[in-house]
């Protein structure tokens, strides 16, 4: 082959030798890993969901589940027969902690990785010292899971920007789980006397159903986007779906400032950690003029929401990462991991 040295220490059958390797790595670049070459054959891989979350009967899993979310090879199912041979095995916490299914520990197959699911904060998470040296992978919101699933994020957009809904209401807050020790609800109750919030949802008697959340939002200036529980990562539908789609301000109360700002710019939202007291938040909030309050949509001239709720989507996810991660991980303490 012109322009291929050849180490003079071979001799003239080690130099043959190397010029025939040297061909055949040619060859198989050529037709394998050229553009527009033959593509090297991709395995299946199998992902069995032993417990569907929140369903005591699974959906449908057309062959085709994971291609729809851009993820070819890769096969969901909850037959559980497949134990055997499934490449990976995912358990949803919820059912594990009300004990509504059981790890089949005794049929697990060697080597088999076991992945731990779970897109709650630890505050609602219970049993997890049940799990030690189980589980391989943890599939969650954080950011250094094993395979991270965020509730959304910001991709780029494409096509016009839609105009900004037109406003006629102050704060807007939904709400189902209402109990007085939460730091939500202390902070709602110091903020309220000072800015006008409507509340909504099981907890005021004022249920919003599936499709009128977003149209009652975008009348709003403002969405208290609280978390039921303050923790690493933990920033949910409240603010993706419920604030940025709705197209809200977010008034954020969860993780420090900078866990939303590695998932959405700074100007995007407003956190209650930037202010003295819930009277001086109000006041900011109430004191904004037109341009100020324009200015937290800058996001939406380059971006749009991009949610992650389906749980099809977020199993599939698991094959995605499959390559990248170590078969011989365990978690030992899975409940300090998750608790730090």
């Amino acid at each position: 082959m012109p322009g291929v040295a050849v180490p003079r220490s071979w001799g003239p059958w080690g130099a043959w030798s190397g010029l025939a390797l040297l061909s055949a790595l040619w060859l198989l670049w050529l037709f394998w890993g050229a553009p527009g070459g033959v593509p090297a054959p991709q395995r299946t891989l199998t992902i069995l969901v032993w417990n569907w979350p929140f369903a005591h009967r699974p959906p449908e899993l057309p062959s085709d589940t994971c291609t729809r979310y851009g993820m070819a090879h890769c096969s969901l199912s909850t037959n559980r027969s497949l134990l055997a041979r499934a490449d990976a095995v995912v358990f949803h916490h919820r059912e594990l902690q009300t004990r509504r299914a059981r790890l089949p520990l005794a049929e697990r197959p060697r080597g088999q990785p076991w992945v731990w699911a779970s897109m709650e904060s630890p505050s609602h998470t219970r049993g997890l010292d049940r799990l030690r040296g189980v589980f391989n992978w943890v599939l969650s919101y954080r950011r250094d899971s094993d395979i991270f699933v965020p509730y959304g994020r910001l991709e780029p957009r494409e096509g016009p920007v839609p105009p900004l809904p037109a406003k006629s209401r102050v704060a807007a807050w939904v709400v189902s789980n209402f109990q007085a020790q939460q730091r939500r609800v202390q902070l709602y109750r110091q903020l309220a006397p000072h800015l006008p919030v409507d509340v909504y949802g099981r907890a005021n008697q004022r249920p919003l159903c599936a499709d009128c959340l977003l149209p009652t939002v975008a009348r709003y200036l403002f969405y208290l986007a609280f978390e039921n529980s303050q923790h690493p990562d933990y920033i949910t539908e409240k603010f993706w779906h419920n604030a940025l789609a709705a197209g809200a301000v977010p008034v954020v109360l969860g993780p420090p400032r900078a866990s939303y700002e590695a998932f959405a710019p700074p100007d995007s939202f407003v956190h209650v950690d930037d202010f003295g007291s819930a009277r001086e938040l109000a006041a900011f909030l109430l004191g904004m003029n037109e341009s100020q309050y324009r200015s937290y949509f800058g996001w939406r001239d380059r971006f749009r929401v991009q949610l992650f709720n389906d749980w099809r989507q977020r199993f599939c996810a698991i094959c995605a990462r499959y390559p990248h991660l170590p078969r011989d991980q365990v978690y030992q303490d899975l409940q300090s991991w998750f608790q730090a």
